[in-house]
């Protein structure tokens, strides 16, 4: 199982990582992607000046808003996947 990490820490809370973490848990349930992703949150990525930071499988993706966070799911973390 792979690991999706949103960070919760106050920078990103403020901009937004409860809705985003919302958005991933519906797209990973929309493509049937409970069985090989996990997602979690995390206190603090380290990247506070560029939140929403969400590190992905395979890489970590900065300044991801509520706005974009289904295109970033479906253009960098299902790839990361095998599922494109």
């Amino acid at each position: 199982m792979k690991t999706i990490k949103i960070c919760v820490g106050s920078s990103c809370h403020l901009k937004g990582s409860y809705e985003v973490i919302q958005i991933f848990q519906s797209l990973i349930e929309k493509h049937q992607l409970q069985e090989v992703l996990e997602l979690r949150a995390a206190f603090c990525l380290g990247h506070c000046t560029e939140a929403v930071s969400v590190m992905g499988p395979n890489e970590e993706v900065l300044a991801v808003s509520p706005d974009d966070a289904e295109k970033l799911f479906e253009a960098v973390i299902k790839p990361q996947l095998g599922k494109e």
